[in-house]
C-alpha cells in the first residue's frame, strides 16, 4: 500500500472519529438515500424520487443565514487559499463548517506554479480518493451535509497533472471540426468526473476582435457564428459526462480599450447592436442550445456599468431572455473591482450588495471565503439585503448540485477506475489528431511543401522557438505531460535519412523589448554573432526551417502588445537566412495573428502551428514531410498593420473599403488596405473544386427553411481536408447589416478525385437582424448565398427571396 493511500485511510478514520461521531456518520448512508442532516428520517431534499424543485425548497427551508451565505462563496483549493490538502480538526472552526458553494482547482497541480504541486494529483485514483475524503467531510461534518461542487479549469484540456492536453483554443478553433470539439469536451468531462471534479470552466466564448489583446490565444476566433458552433459542441461534450460546463467570460470582455489588458480590462467601445449581434450571440446560442449549468461573469464594465454588478446582464439577459438555469460565478476580483477599479461602490460591502442584487450567485477569487461571506451576513442583518434575494441566489446553486446528482451520489464511486479513464491511449491518439487539424498552411509557393525526404540531405532547424516547449503548456491546461520540441520532432523524423542541424540564431526578444517595438536599437555584438552562426550553418543546408513567433510570456492573460511584428531580432535572423539563397520554411508559433508582411512576401512556405499541445514536434515534422496534409483554416483575420485594427470578420459595408477612385483624392494611395490572410484562409497540399450549387426554395416565407447543397471535389493527387464555408448577404435591409455573415461550415475529408455533396439548412434564426427598434426579426427581401473556401475566396453564389 502506498504512503498516500495510508494517509488517506488515516485521514478518513480521523474524520469518522471526530467528536465520537463514528456511529452517527455511518448510519446516514442508506440503500437509496443519504441522511444528510442526520435526523434519522428521509427529508424531501434527501429523497431521489422527489422533483428537484421540491428538494431545493425543502433544503432552503432548513438552512440558516450562515449556511446560505456559505453556499455563495468559493474556497480556492490547496496552496491558493486552502492551506490543507485534506481535512483537519481545525476545519470545525473554519467558516466552511457551515458548508461551501464550491472548491476550485483543489489538488490539481498547475504546471508553472510550484506551490500547487501535490502528491495527491497523481496517480489519478489518489486524487479521486482525496476528493472523496474532502467531500466526505462536508457531507458528514456539516449540519445539513450539503455536498461541494468541485470546479476546475479546462480550456486546454482539464487543468490537472498528466490529463489529456489540447492545443490552445485558437488552435482548436482553427480545426473548424465540430465533431472533434465535441469529443474534446467528452474527454475533459470524462476525466473531470473520474478525478472527482463536477464542474469544468470551459469553453471561452469571447470573440477575439483585437489581436493585440493577450487572451486572443484563449478564444476560438473572431466570428460569433463560428464560436457559437464550436462552443456549443464543447459544452455538450463536457456535460454529456454528467459534469457542469461553465461558460466564460460574460460579457463584452474581449475588447478592453486599445486591447489594454492587465490592470485595465475596462471600457469596451461597443455599440448596443454590435454587442448583441457579435459579443452576446455565442452566449445566447450556447445557453439556449446546450443548456450549460454555469456562467462566469467578467471584470469589465459595459457603457459605464460593471457587468458583475449589472442586473441587466446577470438577470434580464441571462435568465429572463436567454433562459439560463445554472449559477453565476464571478471572475477573480470582479466583485472587488466595483469598488477598487470602477468606483461605483463607496466601499467593498456596498460592492457585495450590488453584485448579489444584480444576480451573482458565487464570489470566486483568490481570497478567503469569509472575506465575502461575513459582509453578506452583515448586509442581511442591517436590512440592506433581503433574505428573499439570498434565497433566490442559493436556490440556483442548489439546483445545479441536484442536477449534477451530488445529493444522490456525492462521491467518486470507483476511484480506482480513474487510472484507466484519464489520458488513455485513445486520448493520446486524439490529442495528436486535434493537433494535426489545428495546423494552418498560410503559404506554399511553388509547392515547396511537403519536403521530399529522398531529395533533402541537410536541414537546418533554427529560431528561438525550435527547442522551446513552454508554449505547449498553459496555466489553464494539464501539467507535466512530456513534450517534443519542433527541432526534436524533425530530428527524430529524419533519423538515419537526413542530417538535421540546429542553431538558435536569436532569442525570442531582445534586451530592450518591449520598448524596441517602438524604438529601434542596433544589434549587439552577441546578437550579430548569433545570427552569423545560423547563417553559416544555413549555407551548408538544403532547406532552412525557421521556428519563430511568440512564447507563453508574450501572449496570454494580461499580455497585450503594441506591435504584432515578430518580437526581438527574429525578422533580422529571417532576412539573413533568406539572403543565403536557400529555401526557407517558417513554422509559426503564435497565440494571435501577426503582421508577417516581409515574411509573406519572401519566405516560400509558412505553416502556422499556433500554441500546440506537447506532441507538436512530431505532428509538425510529419506535416512538413507530407505524412499529413494540413487542412486547418484561420478563425481570425491577419492584418498587415496594427494601424488597420480593427480589421476582422464580419464587417459592415465600406468599413474595409479602399481609397476613392475619383474626386480630389483620386489615384492617391494613402493607406495599406486589405488583410494579409482573410478569415477562413488555409491552404492544402491538394486542390479542390466546387460545383452544382442548389438553393431551394427560391421564394419563401420568413419562417421557412432554405436548403443549400453543392459538390466539392478533390482535384489533386493527395487525400486531404477542405473546410467548406457558407455565407449569406442581406442585400437590402432597414438597418446596416454585415457585408456577409458565416452561417455554415463543415470539414470534409476527400480522397483524390473524390466528390462529396454538402448540404446545409438555413433556419429563420440565420437571417434575423436587430431592426430600428432593437427587435429581432426576419425582414422580407433578397439574400445572397455565398459558398467558398474562405470569406474572400468565394466559388459559388445564388439568391433566394423572403416574401412580404
Amino acid at each position: 500500500m502506498t504512503s498516500k493511500k495510508i494517509t488517506l485511510l488515516l485521514t478518513s478514520f480521523f474524520l469518522l472519529s471526530l467528536g465520537n461521531e463514528t456511529e452517527k456518520t455511518t448510519k446516514i448512508y442508506h440503500k437509496d438515500w443519504i441522511d444528510f442532516n442526520k435526523n434519522g428520517k428521509k427529508d424531501i431534499y434527501e429523497d431521489p424520487s422527489q422533483t428537484i424543485e421540491s428538494r431545493v425548497s425543502d433544503l432552503i427551508s432548513q438552512m440558516t443565514l450562515n449556511e446560505k451565505t456559505c453556499q455563495m462563496a468559493t474556497l480556492y483549493g490547496y496552496a491558493r487559499v486552502l492551506e490543507d490538502e485534506l481535512p483537519t480538526a481545525a476545519w470545525k472552526s473554519k467558516i466552511w463548517k457551515d458548508g461551501i458553494g464550491n472548491i476550485d482547482e483543489h489538488l490539481n497541480t498547475i504546471w508553472n506554479q510550484e506551490k500547487t504541486h501535490t502528491t495527491y494529483s497523481y496517480p489519478f485514483s489518489t486524487h479521486a480518493e482525496a476528493i472523496n475524503t474532502v467531500q466526505k467531510w462536508f457531507v458528514e461534518e456539516t449540519r445539513l451535509g450539503i455536498p461541494v461542487d468541485f470546479t476546475n479549469e479546462g480550456i486546454h484540456g482539464l487543468c490537472h497533472k498528466k490529463a489529456t492536453p489540447l492545443p490552445a483554443p485558437i488552435g482548436i478553433g482553427s480545426t473548424w471540426n465540430k465533431e472533434l470539439v465535441y469529443r474534446a469536451g467528452q474527454i475533459a468531462g470524462r476525466e473531470a468526473k473520474a478525478l472527482g471534479y463536477t464542474n469544468v470552466y470551459a469553453p471561452i466564448l469571447d470573440i477575439a476582435r483585437d489581436p493585440r489583446w493577450g487572451r486572443t490565444v484563449e478564444c476560438y476566433g473572431e466570428d460569433p457564428f463560428h464560436i457559437a458552433e464550436m462552443g456549443k459542441q464543447m459544452t455538450l461534450g463536457i456535460q454529456s459526462q454528467g459534469v457542469a460546463s461553465t461558460l466564460k467570460h460574460f460579457a463584452v470582455y474581449s475588447v478592453p480599450k486599445g486591447a489594454r489588458d492587465g490592470e485595465a480590462r475596462t471600457d469596451p467601445h461597443v455599440a448596443p447592436r454590435e454587442m448583441h449581434q457579435l459579443h452576446l450571440y455565442p452566449f445566447k446560442r450556447v445557453i439556449q442550445e446546450a443548456k450549460p449549468l454555469g456562467i462566469m461573469s467578467s471584470y469589465n464594465d459595459y457603457d459605464g456599468i460593471p457587468v458583475t454588478g449589472s442586473q441587466y446582464f446577470l438577470t434580464e439577459l441571462l435568465r429572463e431572455q436567454y433562459g439560463f438555469e445554472g449559477y453565476v460565478v464571478s471572475d477573480s476580483e470582479a466583485v472587488e473591482y466595483l469598488e477598487s477599479k470602477h468606483n461605483v461602490a463607496e466601499d467593498y460591502k456596498e460592492a457585495v450588495r450590488q453584485v448579489v442584487e444584480a444576480g451573482l450567485n458565487i464570489r470566486t477569487t483568490f481570497r478567503t471565503p469569509e472575506s465575502y461571506i461575513e459582509p453578506l451576513r452583515e448586509l442581511v442583518e442591517e436590512g440592506r439585503l433581503s433574505m428573499k434575494t439570498i434565497d433566490s441566489r442559493v436556490e440556483d446553486i442548489l439546483r445545479v448540485k441536484f442536477k449534477l446528482g451530488l445529493f444522490d451520489h456525492p462521491y467518486v464511486e470507483d476511484t480506482s477506475a480513474a487510472d484507466k479513464l484519464v489520458h488513455t491511449d485513445a486520448d493520446k491518439d486524439f490529442e495528436r489528431q486535434i493537433n494535426r487539424e489545428s495546423l494552418v498552411l498560410l503559404k506554399n509557393e511553388n509547392n515547396l511543401l511537403p519536403l521530399d525526404v529522398s531529395k533533402t540531405k541537410n536541414i537546418l532547424v533554427t529560431g528561438p522557438l525550435a527547442k522551446e516547449v513552454s508554449f505547449m503548456y498553459s496555466r489553464y491546461g494539464p501539467a507535466e505531460n512530456p513534450a517534443v520540441s519542433i527541432y526534436e520532432g524533425i530530428k527524430n523524423y529524419g533519423a538515419e535519412k537526413i542530417q538535421v542541424s540546429y542553431e538558435k540564431g536569436c532569442d525570442i526578444i531582445d534586451p530592450n523589448w518591449p520598448e524596441s517595438e517602438i524604438i529601434p536599437y542596433p544589434l549587439s555584438k552577441k546578437e550579430q554573432a548569433d545570427i552569423d552562426a545560423a547563417v553559416e550553418k544555413a549555407k551548408q543546408s538544403d532547406i532552412i526551417i525557421a521556428v519563430m513567433g511568440e512564447d507563453d510570456k508574450r501572449v496570454g492573460e494580461t499580455m497585450s502588445r503594441t506591435s504584432l511584428n515578430l518580437p526581438g531580432r527574429q525578422l533580422q535572423l529571417l532576412q539573413a537566412l533568406y539572403a543565403t539563397g536557400k529555401p526557407v520554411v517558417m513554422v509559426l508559433i503564435n497565440g494571435r495573428p501577426l503582421t508577417l508582411n516581409w515574411e509573406n512576401k519572401f519566405v516560400l512556405a509558412i505553416l502556422d502551428a499556433w500554441f500546440p499541445s506537447p506532441t507538436a514536434g512530431e505532428i509538425v515534422a510529419e506535416t512538413l514531410f507530407g505524412d499529413y496534409n494540413p487542412g486547418g483554416k484561420l478563425s481570425v483575420t491577419f492584418p498587415k498593420s496594427v494601424g488597420q485594427i480593427p480589421l476582422n470578420f464580419p464587417f459592415k459595408p465600406g468599413s474595409h473599403g479602399g481609397q476613392p477612385k475619383s474626386g480630389p483624392n483620386a489615384n492617391i494611395t494613402t493607406r495599406v488596405m486589405g488583410s494579409l490572410y482573410p478569415f477562413g484562409h488555409g491552404l492544402s497540399y491538394t486542390t479542390f473544386e466546387y460545383s452544382n450549387l442548389a438553393v431551394t426554395p427560391k421564394k419563401l416565407n420568413s419562417q421557412a427553411e432554405i436548403q443549400v447543397s453543392f459538390n466539392v471535389t478533390n482535384t489533386g493527387k493527395r487525400e486531404g481536408d477542405e473546410i467548406v464555408q457558407l455565407y449569406i448577404k442581406d442585400e437590402v435591409s432597414s438597418v446596416t447589416t454585415y457585408e456577409s455573415q458565416l452561417r455554415g461550415f463543415e470539414r470534409v475529408h476527400l480522397l483524390p478525385k473524390e466528390t462529396k455533396t454538402i448540404r446545409f439548412s438555413l433556419q429563420p434564426e440565420d437571417l434575423v437582424l436587430l431592426d430600428k427598434n432593437m427587435n429581432w426579426t426576419v425582414e422580407p427581401g433578397t439574400f445572397k448565398v455565398l459558398v467558398g473556401s474562405s470569406s474572400e475566396n468565394i466559388h459559388l453564389s445564388d439568391k433566394f427571396e423572403i416574401m412580404k
